[in-house]
């Protein structure tokens, strides 16, 4: 997508993005692996199913959601009468990448007795194809419902499906993805930074591989790993997840430092996600001014898609929509409360 030199700049730029919100009646979404200055201008930061939610729930005509294209293709589901924007159409995922829905329907069709709980990061067409579609914290709700006899296929992440596999001891098909950003990390480097800031807790996302997993103090999804970094004893985090969440971190936490976890060349930006960093102010102002690129999806296949985020709420209300939105989350999150999300 091109930008025309006319976009403003600075200050100009802010205030022509708050009076585009305003005039194309807009909610702005960021997901917590945006950069800080998205993050602060959107209306609502958090996990990608809960900001599809809490849109859905406004009664704004435009949903400008600066995130990946799966997250904005599932806003779109949940909100068809509304138009969602995309700054970046181009904003990918790795997980997404890694599961063709063609691939993925034989690989089903090949295994008729297995049923599919597939996680959120995925297309719209595998989302269709699915059983039930998870998040990093519903996953355990909703596994814990499914008869220890039934087969089951997971996908598209192997490390999520690892993680729940060896927790919960159930034997599942893992799709062979991962995601790139958590892929990243090194052992060796992670080892290193815990000798340096001995007694510091690690928080890591199961997205991670075992090898990070099995040194982490802390397992889960984005908004509980900011919940356990407003709990967690001492002054010092290790963070090993995609680092622009350590932005809502250090604003509503700012007596506490944190550190993100790092990638094989010692520091973590290998581990900033490329695809999100598509989306930028400039991006967001234009998408806002032209209402493009625009997600549109066929309603047969909307439809078949929403089946499978309906199951999942209706097996795991208790953990989908608890306080997961905006930096208010880390305070908002009631102790003993399972937020939701990726």
């Amino acid at each position: 997508m091109s930008i025309e030199t006319r976009v403003p700049t600075g200050d100009d730029l802010l205030a022509e993005i708050d009076r585009l919100r305003k005039e194309r009646n807009a909610v702005i979404l960021a997901h917590y692996y945006q950069t800080p200055d998205i993050q602060d201008i959107a209306d609502f930061v958090g996990d990608s199913l809960e900001l599809s939610r809490k849109a859905a729930d406004t009664d704004a005509d435009v949903i400008a959601f600066c995130g990946v294209k799966f997250m904005a293709d599932t806003a779109k589901i949940l909100s068809p009468e509304k138009i969602v924007v995309l700054p970046d159409m181009d904003a990918g995922c790795s997980l997404e990448d890694s599961c063709p829905p063609e691939k993925f329907k034989a690989f089903r069709e090949a295994h008729p007795d297995h049923i599919a709980l597939t996680y959120i990061n995925c297309s719209t067409e595998v989302k269709a194809l699915s059983d039930v579609i998870v998040t990093s914290s519903s996953a355990e709700t909703i596994l814990q419902q499914i008869p220890k006899d039934q087969k089951i296929i997971f996908g598209p992440d192997r490390h999520l499906g690892g993680w729940l596999s060896r927790k919960f001891d159930r034997e599942m098909l893992l799709w062979p993805g991962v995601c790139i950003v958590h892929e990243a990390f090194s052992e060796t480097e992670l080892l290193k930074l815990m000798e340096q800031h001995p007694g510091a807790p690690v928080a890591a996302h199961p997205e991670c591989p075992p090898a990070i997993i099995e040194h982490a103090d802390h397992v889960g999804s984005t908004s509980s790993i900011l919940k356990f970094a407003k709990e967690f004893e001492g002054d010092t985090l290790i963070v090993a997840t995609e680092p622009h969440i350590m932005h809502q971190m250090e604003k509503a936490l700012p007596e506490k430092t944190f550190i993100g976890a790092p990638g094989a060349d010692g520091n973590c930006n290998c581990n900033i996600c490329p695809y999100m960093a598509l989306n930028t102010m400039e991006k967001l102002y234009v998408a806002l001014r032209d209402l493009e690129p625009r997600i549109e999806i066929d309603e047969d296949l909307r439809l078949a898609a929403k089946k499978s985020l309906d199951k999942m709420l209706e097996m795991a209300s208790s953990t989908v929509g608890k306080g997961d939105i905006g930096a208010v989350e880390i305070e908002d999150v009631p102790a003993g409360e399972v937020p939701s999300g990726d």
